[in-house]
């Protein structure tokens, strides 16, 4: 049953959908561990008094932030995928209903 200031979906009536509701609530999970990284980094680099010359020329630390994205985005493309491809499947129903 939804109600005012619920972040998620209505309950749901098919295993699919069930795979929906749990892809959402995985990238949600993901998307706010991103920006609590983004804010904790931010607020510890503004508070620092010392400066670092080798992290604005350092090549690996440059290499982490280019791979780490990568990674990322394929935790997530793999559950999205499975959940595309099994909504394209066609199941045999006896009885369809559509309304307008």
């Amino acid at each position: 049953m939804n109600s005012w200031l619920f972040y998620s979906f209505q309950d749901s009536n098919s295993p699919i959908y069930d795979m929906m509701i749990f892809f959402h609530d995985f990238i949600f999970m993901i998307m706010i561990l991103i920006i609590s990284i983004i804010f904790y980094m931010i607020i510890l680099i503004t508070l620092n008094k010392f400066v670092n010359h080798f992290l604005l020329h350092n090549h690996s630390i440059e290499m982490i932030w280019t791979i780490t994205p990568m990674f990322i985005l394929i935790f997530i493309a793999i559950p999205s995928i499975k959940i595309l491809y099994l909504m394209d499947e066609i199941n045999s129903t006896n009885l369809t209903i559509k309304s307008i």
